[in-house]
């Protein structure tokens, strides 16, 4: 290898290239670490209703390590998706000395089995929310498809004055509402919009002019419905008043 000149400089080429990238490394690392680029400014933005500057500062607290060359995007974008209300988090640096922060709130749409909350996009968080809510209640990762269905649900029942305060699906696929009014509907697995539209085509020739609360319709027939209306099995189960013989 001695007696190959060319080969030597190649190898002497490499050596003075990577220690001209090294030095330029060193350099680098030093210079982006200067006080001369550290973040002077974060702003936070986004239709904010829900999320308060004391969080806000908390995150920025937890979530800024670093200046404007060495701070670690997720690192920031994890420390402000852990607040309460915060669904989607979007994170830029805006040269020189400049951190853009956007925020998407949760819009809260129901409750989940009491122990959560559901958003617009039918994504189950966690916060808390004093405001009244219908409730949705079903198997883990039904939060969505409930979320569609209520939609629907609100729409049709509309037409009647009626609005949906509790939607459920059982393990085994089986819709039921709850009303405002109280009134209880039992839709099954099968034939969901079906079964709702013959409730509502008969509510007004039907229903209406019973004059009386209902509490249960059964939907699950052929070709018709079951009716409980608590009036009648409360006469049903009080004697009657008879004259008495003399």
């Amino acid at each position: 290898m001695w007696n190959r000149p060319e080969l030597l400089n190649r190898i002497a080429d490499a050596l003075y290239a990577f220690a001209a990238l090294l030095v330029l490394y060193l350099v680098v690392t030093v210079v982006t670490r200067l006080p001369a680029f550290a973040l002077r400014e974060v702003l936070v933005g986004g239709p904010l209703s829900r999320v308060t500057a004391e969080q806000v500062e908390a995150a920025v607290r937890r979530g800024l390590r670093g200046n404007f060359f060495t701070l670690d995007l997720a690192t920031t974008r994890a420390a402000f998706e852990k607040l309460p209300w915060v669904r989607q988090v979007s994170v830029r640096r805006r040269w020189p000395d400049r951190l853009e922060v956007a925020l998407e709130e949760h819009v809260p749409l129901a409750r989940w089995t009491n122990t959560a909350l559901v958003n617009t996009y039918g994504e189950v968080f966690e916060a808390a929310y004093e405001g009244t809510l219908p409730e949705f209640v079903g198997p883990p990762g039904s939060a969505k498809e409930i979320a569609i269905q209520y939609r629907y649900f609100s729409r049709s029942l509309a037409a009647v004055g009626q609005t949906p305060v509790r939607v459920q699906i059982s393990p085994r696929r089986a819709w039921r509402l709850k009303l405002e009014s109280g009134l209880t509907l039992e839709l099954g697995r099968e034939q969901i919009e079906e079964r709702l539209a013959r409730f509502l085509a008969a509510y007004e020739r039907t229903f209406a002019l019973l004059g009386r609360r209902l509490d249960y319709v059964d939907l699950r027939y052929a070709n018709g419905f079951a009716v409980r209306i608590p009036e009648l099995r409360r006469e049903k189960a009080e004697p009657r008043r008879g004259r008495r013989a003399g």
